[in-house]
C-alpha cells in the first residue's frame, strides 16, 4: 500500500525521483515498470503496472455504447503511458501529461493505496485547503461511508 504525501522536484528534463520508500516496493510488484495517466482532477495517476493492467482491463469492458464509458477509456486508456524506473529510481514524465496536469518543477506525490496521485505542489495546496475547508458539507457522502468512524 502507497500511503503518505511526499514533495518531489522535477529536473529540467521532466524526470521526477521516486521517493526511496517506494521502490522496493515498485520493484517486487511491478519490476520497477509504472503508468501514468490523467484523472479528473487534473493531476497524474502512477500505478505500478500490474495494477494497471487490472484498471485497463475493467476500463476496456465498459459497454463502448456509452458516452460516458468511452471518455473514461479516450481518457484513461489513450493517456496511459509506460514509465520504467531508471537505475537512479526516476522516471521521465511526458511533456504532454505535465502539461494536462500543470506540473511545474515542485509537485506533490500523494499514496493512495495501489497508485499514486502527481500534483502541482500549489494546485494541491488549493485544493487540500479547500477541501479541508468544506469538511462539513458531509451531505455527498455515499451511503457505504455513512457507518464509517475514523
Amino acid at each position: 500500500m502507497f500511503r503518505g504525501a511526499t514533495k518531489i522536484t522535477l529536473d529540467d528534463k521532466g524526470r521526477m525521483v521516486m521517493p526511496t520508500r517506494y521502490r522496493e516496493q515498485i520493484a517486487e510488484l511491478a519490476q520497477g515498470k509504472l503508468v501514468v495517466t490523467v484523472d479528473r482532477d487534473q493531476c497524474l495517476l502512477i500505478y505500478p503496472l500490474p495494477e494497471w493492467e487490472q484498471i485497463e482491463r475493467k476500463l476496456m469492458s465498459l459497454p463502448s455504447l456509452n458516452a460516458t464509458a468511452r471518455r473514461l477509456q479516450r481518457l484513461m486508456v489513450g493517456h496511459a503511458t509506460d514509465l520504467p524506473l531508471d537505475g537512479h529510481g526516476r522516471v521521465l514524465l511526458p511533456p504532454e501529461l505535465r502539461e494536462f496536469a500543470k506540473l511545474e518543477r515542485h509537485g506533490m506525490l500523494i499514496g493512495q493505496g495501489n497508485r499514486f496521485e502527481l500534483w502541482d505542489e500549489t494546485r494541491w495546496n488549493e485544493r487540500r485547503d479547500a477541501w479541508l475547508a468544506n469538511q462539513d458539507a458531509v451531505s455527498d457522502l455515499p451511503s457505504e461511508l455513512e457507518s464509517l468512524s475514523l
